[in-house]
């Protein structure tokens, strides 16, 4: 990946739907020159999809936190399994230090979300959580 790929992954973040033409005056390359490092970087995985993000006037009023999972031994694999199963679970990493994941949530009220939290501390393998609650956002993306 080269400096002209790394200002097209930069500006498609920014907006993927920037078209061609203007990618191209951006980037001082040629539309054709674009299309095709963009096609690469499809077809390579660098860019596994063109999407949106919605802002939050578009959400409906909702419950949106962060919670760190510690597993007991080595039941990380059906853990993460089952949480991915749960449709609010937006993103599950993994990570280092005393959590072993770091589950993003979002449900629609606070009563939802509490059944959520219940039916993850249920689950087999989970020794412990702790839990923030996302007030504001202050900065999305990359």
């Amino acid at each position: 990946m080269d400096d002209l790929d790394q200002e097209l992954l930069s500006a498609l973040r920014h907006n993927a739907r920037t078209p061609v033409s203007s990618l191209a005056v951006m980037t001082g390359a040629s539309r054709a020159t674009v299309a095709a490092r963009i096609d690469r970087l499809v077809a390579s995985g660098t860019i596994a999809a063109f999407t949106i993000r919605t802002g939050h006037e578009t959400r409906a009023a909702g419950v949106r936190a962060i919670v760190m999972i510690e597993v007991l031994g080595k039941l990380a694999d059906r853990v993460a399994d089952q949480l991915r199963g749960l449709p609010q679970v937006r993103a599950l990493h993994s990570t280092n230090g005393k959590w072993d994941f770091v589950a993003e949530l979002e449900d629609r009220d606070l009563v939802s979300f509490d059944e959520t939290l219940r039916r993850i501390r249920l689950i087999n393998g989970i020794n412990s959580t702790e839990t923030s609650i996302l007030l504001k956002t202050r900065k999305t993306g990359f």
